[in-house]
Protein backbone atom coordinates (compact mmCIF):
# COMPACT_ATOMS: atom_id res chain seq x y z
CA UNK A 1 0.00 0.00 0.00
CA UNK A 2 1.45 3.47 -0.38
CA UNK A 3 1.44 5.92 1.62
CA UNK A 4 1.19 10.22 1.58
CA UNK A 5 2.51 12.14 4.64
CA UNK A 6 0.63 15.07 5.64
CA UNK A 7 2.03 18.27 6.99
CA UNK A 8 -0.84 20.90 7.87
CA UNK A 9 -2.60 22.48 10.76
CA UNK A 10 -5.34 20.59 12.73
CA UNK A 11 -8.98 21.82 12.34
CA UNK A 12 -11.36 20.78 15.53
CA UNK A 13 -14.32 20.97 13.24
CA UNK A 14 -12.93 18.13 10.52
CA UNK A 15 -13.56 20.04 7.69
CA UNK A 16 -10.34 21.12 6.41
CA UNK A 17 -6.25 20.51 7.03
CA UNK A 18 -5.34 17.16 8.68
CA UNK A 19 -8.84 15.81 9.16
CA UNK A 20 -9.91 16.56 5.09
CA UNK A 21 -6.30 15.58 4.15
CA UNK A 22 -6.41 12.04 6.03
CA UNK A 23 -9.96 11.36 5.12
CA UNK A 24 -9.17 12.32 1.58
CA UNK A 25 -5.78 9.61 1.62
CA UNK A 26 -8.13 7.14 3.10
CA UNK A 27 -10.73 7.64 0.18
CA UNK A 28 -8.11 7.00 -2.37
CA UNK A 29 -7.36 3.73 -0.61
CA UNK A 30 -3.78 4.78 0.41
CA UNK A 31 -2.17 4.94 3.95
CA UNK A 32 -2.69 8.41 5.66
CA UNK A 33 0.53 9.96 7.77
CA UNK A 34 0.43 13.39 9.30
CA UNK A 35 3.04 15.83 11.07
CA UNK A 36 1.21 18.31 12.93
CA UNK A 37 1.97 22.15 12.23
CA UNK A 38 -0.29 23.88 14.48
CA UNK A 39 -3.87 23.11 16.62
CA UNK A 40 -6.99 25.32 15.81
CA UNK A 41 -10.24 26.23 17.17
CA UNK A 42 -11.91 26.78 14.34
CA UNK A 43 -15.79 25.78 12.76
CA UNK A 44 -17.08 26.54 9.87
CA UNK A 45 -17.79 30.41 10.42
CA UNK A 46 -14.14 31.24 11.74
CA UNK A 47 -10.47 30.46 13.31
CA UNK A 48 -10.88 31.71 16.95
CA UNK A 49 -7.60 30.08 17.57
CA UNK A 50 -4.16 28.72 16.79
CA UNK A 51 -1.58 27.23 18.82
CA UNK A 52 1.54 26.64 16.91
CA UNK A 53 3.73 22.95 17.75
CA UNK A 54 7.06 24.06 18.36
CA UNK A 55 9.72 23.80 15.36
CA UNK A 56 11.51 20.93 16.65
CA UNK A 57 8.43 18.78 17.45
CA UNK A 58 7.33 19.44 13.64
CA UNK A 59 10.91 18.41 12.86
CA UNK A 60 10.41 14.96 14.81
CA UNK A 61 7.21 14.10 13.48
CA UNK A 62 8.58 14.37 10.21
CA UNK A 63 11.82 12.55 10.55
CA UNK A 64 10.11 9.34 12.38
CA UNK A 65 7.70 8.83 9.74
CA UNK A 66 10.24 8.36 7.38
CA UNK A 67 12.44 6.50 9.38
CA UNK A 68 9.62 3.71 9.36
CA UNK A 69 6.85 3.96 7.10
CA UNK A 70 8.53 5.91 4.45
CA UNK A 71 5.86 8.41 2.30
CA UNK A 72 5.37 8.08 -1.14
CA UNK A 73 3.88 11.52 -1.44
CA UNK A 74 3.88 14.96 1.04
CA UNK A 75 1.28 17.45 1.24
CA UNK A 76 1.99 20.46 2.83
CA UNK A 77 -0.85 22.74 4.08
CA UNK A 78 -0.86 25.61 7.10
CA UNK A 79 2.78 26.23 7.96
CA UNK A 80 1.62 29.32 9.95
CA UNK A 81 5.34 30.39 11.09
CA UNK A 82 8.91 30.88 9.00
CA UNK A 83 10.11 29.29 12.28
CA UNK A 84 8.17 26.14 11.26
CA UNK A 85 8.75 26.47 7.45
CA UNK A 86 12.18 25.96 8.01
CA UNK A 87 11.88 23.33 10.25
CA UNK A 88 10.25 21.05 7.15
CA UNK A 89 11.93 22.51 4.20
CA UNK A 90 15.54 21.00 6.57
CA UNK A 91 14.18 18.18 7.07
CA UNK A 92 12.25 17.34 3.67
CA UNK A 93 16.24 18.03 2.37
CA UNK A 94 17.82 15.67 4.53
CA UNK A 95 15.12 12.80 4.34
CA UNK A 96 15.39 13.34 0.41
CA UNK A 97 11.64 13.96 0.04
CA UNK A 98 9.80 13.31 -3.44
CA UNK A 99 6.09 14.10 -4.80
CA UNK A 100 5.61 17.31 -2.57
CA UNK A 101 2.68 19.08 -3.08
CA UNK A 102 2.20 22.67 -1.56
CA UNK A 103 -0.56 24.04 -0.80
CA UNK A 104 0.47 27.63 0.04
CA UNK A 105 -3.00 28.38 2.73
CA UNK A 106 -2.49 31.62 3.33
CA UNK A 107 -6.17 32.84 4.03
CA UNK A 108 -9.23 30.05 5.49
CA UNK A 109 -12.14 29.74 3.81
CA UNK A 110 -14.08 31.95 6.31
CA UNK A 111 -11.66 34.90 5.56
CA UNK A 112 -9.14 33.77 8.92
CA UNK A 113 -5.54 34.53 8.55
CA UNK A 114 -3.64 31.61 8.62
CA UNK A 115 -0.02 32.82 8.16
CA UNK A 116 2.46 35.29 9.25
CA UNK A 117 3.92 37.85 6.70
CA UNK A 118 7.15 36.15 7.32
CA UNK A 119 5.94 32.84 7.23
CA UNK A 120 4.98 33.81 3.51
CA UNK A 121 8.21 35.14 2.50
CA UNK A 122 10.07 31.72 4.24
CA UNK A 123 7.26 29.92 2.29
CA UNK A 124 8.62 31.39 -0.95
CA UNK A 125 12.07 30.72 -0.23
CA UNK A 126 12.46 27.67 1.35
CA UNK A 127 10.07 25.21 1.04
CA UNK A 128 8.06 26.24 -2.52
CA UNK A 129 11.17 25.39 -4.30
CA UNK A 130 11.46 21.45 -2.91
CA UNK A 131 8.06 21.54 -4.64
CA UNK A 132 6.62 18.57 -7.35
CA UNK A 133 3.67 21.59 -7.83
CA UNK A 134 2.34 24.12 -5.80
CA UNK A 135 -1.20 25.02 -5.87
CA UNK A 136 -2.89 28.65 -4.91
CA UNK A 137 -6.14 29.27 -5.42
CA UNK A 138 -7.00 33.21 -7.22
CA UNK A 139 -6.01 35.04 -3.47
CA UNK A 140 -3.66 33.24 -2.90
CA UNK A 141 -1.69 33.49 -6.78
CA UNK A 142 -1.66 37.44 -6.64
CA UNK A 143 -0.24 37.23 -3.17
CA UNK A 144 2.85 35.56 -4.97
CA UNK A 145 1.62 36.79 -8.75
CA UNK A 146 1.89 40.37 -6.93
CA UNK A 147 -0.79 41.83 -9.12
CA UNK A 148 -4.52 40.98 -9.63
CA UNK A 149 -6.25 38.29 -11.28
CA UNK A 150 -9.66 39.37 -12.98
CA UNK A 151 -9.45 36.83 -16.10
CA UNK A 152 -9.06 33.50 -17.60
CA UNK A 153 -5.66 35.50 -19.29
CA UNK A 154 -5.06 36.70 -16.37
CA UNK A 155 -4.96 33.08 -14.29
CA UNK A 156 -2.84 31.68 -17.26
CA UNK A 157 -0.19 34.59 -16.69
CA UNK A 158 -0.01 34.09 -13.32
CA UNK A 159 0.78 30.45 -13.40
CA UNK A 160 3.12 31.18 -16.00
CA UNK A 161 5.22 34.08 -14.18
CA UNK A 162 5.11 31.89 -10.54
CA UNK A 163 6.66 28.65 -12.42
CA UNK A 164 9.07 30.82 -14.10
CA UNK A 165 10.01 32.22 -11.01
CA UNK A 166 10.08 29.29 -8.52
CA UNK A 167 11.29 26.35 -11.14
CA UNK A 168 8.25 24.45 -10.25
CA UNK A 169 4.95 23.83 -11.78
CA UNK A 170 1.89 25.89 -10.70
CA UNK A 171 -1.42 25.11 -10.74
CA UNK A 172 -3.48 28.25 -10.30
CA UNK A 173 -7.01 27.38 -9.36
CA UNK A 174 -10.14 29.07 -10.73
CA UNK A 175 -12.38 27.89 -8.19
CA UNK A 176 -12.77 31.86 -6.45
CA UNK A 177 -13.53 32.81 -10.50
CA UNK A 178 -17.24 33.99 -10.53
CA UNK A 179 -18.21 31.46 -13.38
CA UNK A 180 -16.16 28.42 -13.57
CA UNK A 181 -13.77 26.21 -11.58
CA UNK A 182 -11.09 26.04 -14.41
CA UNK A 183 -7.32 25.48 -13.17
CA UNK A 184 -4.60 26.19 -15.42
CA UNK A 185 -1.16 24.19 -14.43
CA UNK A 186 2.11 25.77 -15.59
CA UNK A 187 5.80 24.71 -16.11
CA UNK A 188 9.13 26.59 -15.85
CA UNK A 189 9.32 26.21 -19.27
CA UNK A 190 6.36 27.72 -20.40
CA UNK A 191 3.95 24.68 -21.08
CA UNK A 192 0.22 25.67 -20.13
CA UNK A 193 -2.37 22.90 -19.51
CA UNK A 194 -6.04 24.04 -18.68
CA UNK A 195 -7.93 21.83 -16.51
CA UNK A 196 -12.05 22.37 -17.34
CA UNK A 197 -14.03 22.07 -14.45
CA UNK A 198 -18.32 21.74 -13.84
CA UNK A 199 -18.98 24.82 -11.09
CA UNK A 200 -20.92 22.69 -8.20
CA UNK A 201 -23.94 25.46 -6.85
CA UNK A 202 -22.71 24.37 -3.05
CA UNK A 203 -22.09 27.16 -0.61
CA UNK A 204 -20.52 24.65 1.46
CA UNK A 205 -16.14 24.87 0.53
CA UNK A 206 -14.62 24.59 3.62
CA UNK A 207 -12.05 22.13 2.86
CA UNK A 208 -11.82 22.25 -1.03
CA UNK A 209 -8.30 23.57 -1.18
CA UNK A 210 -6.76 21.13 0.95
CA UNK A 211 -8.70 18.03 -0.13
CA UNK A 212 -7.50 18.82 -3.86
CA UNK A 213 -3.74 19.33 -2.85
CA UNK A 214 -4.31 15.99 -0.82
CA UNK A 215 -6.03 14.29 -3.63
CA UNK A 216 -3.37 15.34 -5.97
CA UNK A 217 -0.23 13.83 -3.92
CA UNK A 218 -2.27 10.50 -4.29
CA UNK A 219 -2.10 10.16 -7.65
CA UNK A 220 1.79 10.91 -7.45
CA UNK A 221 2.34 8.64 -4.86
CA UNK A 222 0.46 6.16 -6.82
CA UNK A 223 3.12 6.86 -10.25
CA UNK A 224 0.56 9.06 -12.45
CA UNK A 225 1.67 11.56 -13.99
CA UNK A 226 1.09 14.85 -12.38
CA UNK A 227 -1.69 16.29 -14.89
CA UNK A 228 -3.45 12.45 -14.59
CA UNK A 229 -3.42 13.18 -10.65
CA UNK A 230 -4.75 16.93 -11.26
CA UNK A 231 -7.37 15.75 -13.19
CA UNK A 232 -8.50 12.64 -11.28
CA UNK A 233 -8.54 14.77 -8.34
CA UNK A 234 -10.67 16.98 -9.61
CA UNK A 235 -13.29 14.29 -10.39
CA UNK A 236 -12.95 13.32 -6.91
CA UNK A 237 -13.70 17.10 -5.13
CA UNK A 238 -16.63 17.30 -8.18
CA UNK A 239 -17.75 14.33 -6.90
CA UNK A 240 -17.30 15.73 -3.13
CA UNK A 241 -19.36 19.26 -3.95
CA UNK A 242 -22.21 17.14 -5.58
CA UNK A 243 -22.87 14.98 -2.55
CA UNK A 244 -24.22 18.53 -0.77
CA UNK A 245 -23.38 17.67 2.17
CA UNK A 246 -24.25 20.65 4.36
CA UNK A 247 -23.37 20.79 8.00
CA UNK A 248 -22.58 23.80 10.29
CA UNK A 249 -23.85 27.59 10.29
CA UNK A 250 -21.04 28.68 8.02
CA UNK A 251 -19.50 27.41 4.78
CA UNK A 252 -19.99 23.56 5.84
CA UNK A 253 -17.43 20.31 4.86
CA UNK A 254 -17.18 18.25 2.02
CA UNK A 255 -18.20 14.46 2.15
CA UNK A 256 -14.86 13.37 1.67
CA UNK A 257 -16.38 9.55 1.91
CA UNK A 258 -19.10 10.39 -1.10
CA UNK A 259 -17.37 7.13 -3.11
CA UNK A 260 -16.59 5.10 -0.50
CA UNK A 261 -19.31 2.38 -1.28
CA UNK A 262 -17.94 1.56 -4.71
CA UNK A 263 -14.25 0.95 -3.74
CA UNK A 264 -12.58 4.84 -4.34
CA UNK A 265 -12.87 4.31 -8.16
CA UNK A 266 -12.64 8.41 -8.36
Amino acid sequence: MKSVLTIAGSDSSGGAGIQADIKTIEAHRLFAQSAITALTAQNTTGVYGVHDVPPEFVAQQIDVVFDDIRPDAVKIGMVSSAAIVEAIAETLIRNKAANIVVDPVMVATSGSELASSDAVVALREKLIPLATVITPNMPEAEALFAKRIATRADQEQAAVEIAQATGVAVLVKGGHGENDANDVLARPDGSVTWFEGERIDNPNTHGTGCTLSSAIACGLAEGLTLEDSIARAKRYITGALAAQLNLGKGSGPLDHMWDFASQGNV
